[in-house]
């Protein structure tokens, strides 16, 4: 089949899983809403079936004689849907209020969930299916030889025997990446798949491509009892989001409803998460993640962020969701008992489900930590070998780093706040032993960035020593640079200002805000640099050092990419590039979004719409369109500002990104506006109220000379403001 049919059916496929999810959501309206309703008046022990719940105190340990403490609501019959159950005052023990905790009531919790989500983690891994109709997922070791994912991962044996997962695809805790380790998938040994349940249980190879033992990966136990979670419950999701590194959606993900065979929870998961397993707070796997829940016109057509239907080729980072939807585990496993098989492919597949049993005592292995922080030993006592059940079961004790992505909303000094500039996959500092940075070719990748890092300083320390700004020097340069303009308006105003700006656009300097946007271009009259949106404070030795680690690690990714993907394609690299941007973002960011002029130069590092922008806010704006929202002032917001899916409008620098953006459409007309989402000419008044409210100040003024320096041309907009209106700017449009 050729490839674009391959890649139509995928999509095909894709778009035919959203549409039953948001389907089996929106019939379950009425029941969701009142789940919320009684989480938020009573909480999650009230919430669910009771016999549900029983099943999970039960599960969690709750001590018998408060479980039978337990009554239940005499008004409201047991078989009517949420729980009935009642808990009289006196039963509100110490072990209750445990219970409550376990299930989501509070959000401390014990460092051991750490510790074992680490375990976990670490049989999870990034498939990559090569070959026509490419991408990637992820999936998880349920025995020793089988990995699950999803259906809509791995369609086929066929498509399986092009695939490969990778293991300790992540960073150490230096930030540097690991070594990952590549295991081809064995489809001919084992493979079975079920479109309607969504899922796909497939055999790995036992050794990796370097040699790598597929045992010490660890396998998750996998559980058919009930109890496993109820409605009001919060989840923890393991997953390499569109191909990334291994990231983790923590805890904040709550059980809004449980169907037959689905759960429905909100959830912070991307394209590339399908597949990813669903824990939760015992660390037990509850589900299988498969499909986000979009939102849908009333034809049932899935929509994307501003509000037009949603197509597949603008990609699922476009669309409009509502929740997440996963494949109870406890259904997979009884399809798979169901399966029909003989020799060799039914020993495999009972694997599955004898892994939860003990396994013999490895010789000197040190204790593990159980769920309730006390030690245990494999091959003990009834009590111990439920505590293995929950846990992730290994042939030997091993170690990994999750990179945890945390928010941090208070205040931190500047002397401190670099640590806070790494890119989102950074990893919080956690133990590690075995996995290493990448060999071969490292010391090449960290010479090149150290090389940038020296001249970004060098011109750093030679800029204090030039004055701010000479207003003198720079109105004689205004003027001659404008002399040829004459007295026009209108249409043919902004005709000559565009060939203007292009004629003298030389030289035309590529991106590399390290080198040029951070040690003078914008920097600020006390020296230091300043978040465009939120107004925060870096010194630029800061930014420069931040963006030098996320250029060693993009380049270390990249490097690793071409030796474990010897035969991608071009269309595979960019992929894989812009992942990489995209997870591991500089501190700085373009006004005018890369998306929209599909990261071209010399639109791409112009400097003039570059400006310092830590890589929260950077991302927080991520590519809306600048919109004025009429309760700004009144609403809680981002530090960063307000974003909704009309547009995004910034807590600062109004008037910097409305001139920066005016220059945008003046240099390259006809590059804005000609898609979905990008800026329209109905936001032009906009634009002209933010330059209006906020005047032109010194730090516009010295950014424009220093630019002009740089690259030759200058923004009319800071030298003559007046000018904003009386440009026709509807030229600029396609």
């Amino acid at each position: 089949m050729a490839t674009a049919e391959l890649a139509s059916e995928r999509e095909s496929d894709y778009l035919s899983q959203l549409t039953m999810a948001a389907t089996r959501y929106a019939n379950r309206t009425e029941r969701r809403e009142k789940n919320r309703s009684v989480l938020e008046t009573r909480g999650p022990l009230y919430a669910d079936a009771p016999e549900r719940v029983e099943k999970r105190l039960a599960r969690l340990g709750a001590d018998w004689a408060m479980a039978r403490a337990i009554e239940r609501t005499p008004t409201e019959p047991a078989s009517s849907a949420g729980s009935t159950l009642r808990l009289p005052p006196e039963a509100f023990t110490s072990e209750v209020l445990g219970l409550e905790r376990l299930i989501g009531r509070n959000n401390l919790t014990p460092v051991a969930f750490l510790e074992e989500g680490v375990q976990v983690s670490r049989s999870v891994g990034r498939i990559t299916i090569s070959g026509p109709g490419g991408g990637h997922g992820t999936g998880f070791m349920v025995s020793p030889s089988l990995l699950l994912t999803n259906n809509h991962v791995l369609r086929s044996a066929e498509e399986a025997s092009r695939s490969k997962v990778a293991f300790a695809f992540q960073d150490g805790i230096d930030g540097s990446p690991l070594v990952p380790a590549v295991f081809p998938l064995e489809p001919l040994r084992f493979f079975v798949t079920d479109r309607a349940l969504d899922y796909s249980l497939v055999a790995v190879a036992p050794r990796g491509v370097q040699g790598e033992a597929l045992s010490s990966f660890g396998r998750l136990a996998l559980s058919e009892a009930e109890g496993k979670v109820v409605v009001g419950e919060f989840v923890n999701i393991i997953q390499h989001p569109r191909g990334e590194p291994k990231q983790i959606a923590l805890r904040e993900n709550q059980i809004v409803d449980v169907l037959e065979r689905f759960l429905h929870y909100e959830s912070d998961t991307r394209e590339g998460s399908s597949g990813s397993p669903v824990f939760n707070d015992q660390w037990e796997v509850v589900a299988l993640h498969h499909s986000a829940v979009p939102k849908t016109d009333a034809e049932g057509r899935p929509l994307s962020i501003d509000g037009t239907v949603w197509r597949p080729e603008m990609g699922e980072q476009q669309l409009a969701w509502r929740a997440n939807e996963g494949v109870r585990i406890s259904r997979v496993l009884r399809a798979l008992h169901e399966t029909s098989l003989s020799g060799a492919a039914a020993g495999l597949r009972d694997e599955v489900f004898t892994t939860g049993l003990a396994p013999s005592p490895v010789e000197g292995a040190p204790a593990m930590p159980s769920a309730n922080g006390r030690p245990t030993r494999a091959g003990t006592d009834g009590a111990q070998a439920r505590a293995q059940e929950q846990t992730h079961v290994a042939d030997r004790p091993t170690q990994l780093t999750v990179p945890l992505r945390i928010t941090l909303d208070f205040d931190t000094p500047s002397s401190s706040r670099a640590a806070l500039l790494t890119p989102p996959s950074a990893p919080a500092p956690t133990p590690e032993a075995a996995p290493q940075p990448l060999p071969g070719g490292r010391p090449d990748v960290v010479s090149a960035v150290e090389k940038d890092v020296d001249a970004a300083l060098l011109n750093h320390r030679l800029a204090q020593e030039r004055p701010y700004y000479d207003r003198t020097a720079d109105i004689a340069a205004r003027d001659a640079y404008y002399a040829s303009i004459g007295t026009v308006d209108g249409d043919a105003l902004r005709r000559a200002l565009t060939a203007l700006l292009t004629d003298t656009h030389e030289p035309q300097p590529r991106y590399k805000p390290m080198r040029l946007v951070y040690p003078w271009v914008d920097l600020h009259k006390d020296g230091r640099l300043r978040s465009i949106y939120s107004g925060r404070d870096f010194s630029a030795e800061e930014l420069i050092r931040a963006d030098a680690a996320v250029a060693e690690a993009r380049l270390a990714r990249v490097q690793e990419f071409l030796l474990q993907e010897s035969a991608a394609g071009p269309a595979e690299f960019e992929a894989e590039f812009d992942a990489l941007e995209a997870s591991m973002p500089f501190n700085c960011e373009h006004v005018v979004p890369q998306s929209w002029f599909a990261k071209k130069e010399p639109m791409r590092g112009d400097l003039h719409h570059l400006f310092a922008c830590e890589v929260g806010c950077n991302s927080f704006r991520g590519n809306f369109p600048y919109f004025d929202f009429p309760d700004f002032d009144e609403v809680v917001r981002d530090a960063c500002g307000m974003r909704e899916s009309v547009g995004f409008e910034p807590q600062e620098g109004k008037g910097s990104v409305a001139r920066a953006t005016l220059y945008f459409l003046l240099r390259y007309p006809g590059q804005v506006g000609d898609a979905a989402r990008e800026f329209p000419e109905d936001r032009l008044p906009v634009l002209l109220r933010w330059h209006e409210s906020e005047a032109v100040t010194e730090y516009e003024l010295h950014r424009n000379a220093a630019i002009a320096e740089i690259q030759g041309n200058r923004n009319p907009l800071i030298d003559h403001p007046e000018w904003a209106y009386e440009i026709d700017f509807t030229g600029v449009w396609p």
